[in-house]
């Protein structure tokens, strides 16, 4: 998890996270995340480094997006990068 100076600038910089919902969307998106390859460390370094992308849809915005670089010829170690 994240130490508590991480959870601070995420929650300061983004405090709507507070508002989602733990098991439909922030569990669904970074296990979604992990799927595609990134570890723990990576995973973290993304949510602190820009915590919005935990609040995106998975189905209109975060699959359909990885699938066009799919499509376009990235594989799935650069879309983890």
């Amino acid at each position: 998890g994240l130490d508590a100076s991480q959870l601070k600038k995420v929650l300061v910089g983004f405090p709507a996270l507070l508002g989602y919902s733990l098991e439909s969307n922030l569990k669904p998106t970074a296990q979604w995340f992990k799927d595609m390859g990134m570890d723990d460390l990576q995973l973290k370094k993304m949510i602190v480094g820009f915590p919005p992308l935990l609040g995106y849809s998975l189905e209109s915005n975060l699959k359909p997006t990885a699938q066009w670089f799919k499509d376009m010829g990235m594989g799935d170690l650069q879309l983890k990068k």
